[in-house]
């Protein structure tokens, strides 16, 4: 529960995660090994924590946040995590194909999408143009390049959603 400086209003907010969803993720466990045939209930699962937890840190900041700014982010969560689970479960190789994964063949479902489909392809291509930006420092392997990472990454989560996309543009 976070509540508002100015108003003193509360916002509650919750996740929750089917139980099939994480029958399946316990018994495909993608911490051991992300594959096909797990990979898109890992990113489902990642998506709801990722939201919960911007809607709770941006609310904690007396911060509002768009449809937009949180699916964004959501894309970005997904690749970043899967990439930094990929790279220990295969040492020595960058997972080049991951980028075309979670946004080239991904597709939207219109039935979930609700009319928001031009929404959630913007959302797609804004992240998709940072985390293409960010794989160069992935790829270097020099000492303190994972610090720069994460500053960058800590950066970006912290900046509204116009910040964001104007970074990301320049």
């Amino acid at each position: 529960m976070a509540q508002s400086a100015d108003t003193g209003e509360e916002a509650a907010v919750s996740l929750y995660l089917d139980p099939a969803l994480l029958e399946r993720l316990r018994r495909e466990d993608p911490m051991v090994r992300l594959h096909d045939g797990n990979v898109a209930d890992y990113c489902k699962a990642l998506e709801g924590v990722s939201h919960f937890l911007y809607l709770a840190w941006n609310a904690g900041h007396d911060r509002a946040v768009s449809i937009l700014e949180l699916e964004m982010q959501a894309e970005v969560d997904k690749y970043v995590a899967s990439y930094w689970l990929l790279r220990r479960q295969l040492p020595g190789r960058f997972p080049a194909e991951l980028r075309r994964i979670l946004f080239e063949r991904a597709r939207i479902d219109p039935r979930l999408a609700e009319g928001r489909e031009v929404l959630y392809r913007e959302a797609s291509r804004y992240a998709e143009k940072f985390c293409r930006r960010l794989e160069h420092s992935l790829r270097r392997r020099a000492a303190g390049t994972e610090g720069e990472v994460l500053t960058e990454l800590r950066r970006f989560y912290r900046l509204s959603n116009a910040r964001k996309q104007a970074h990301i543009d320049r």
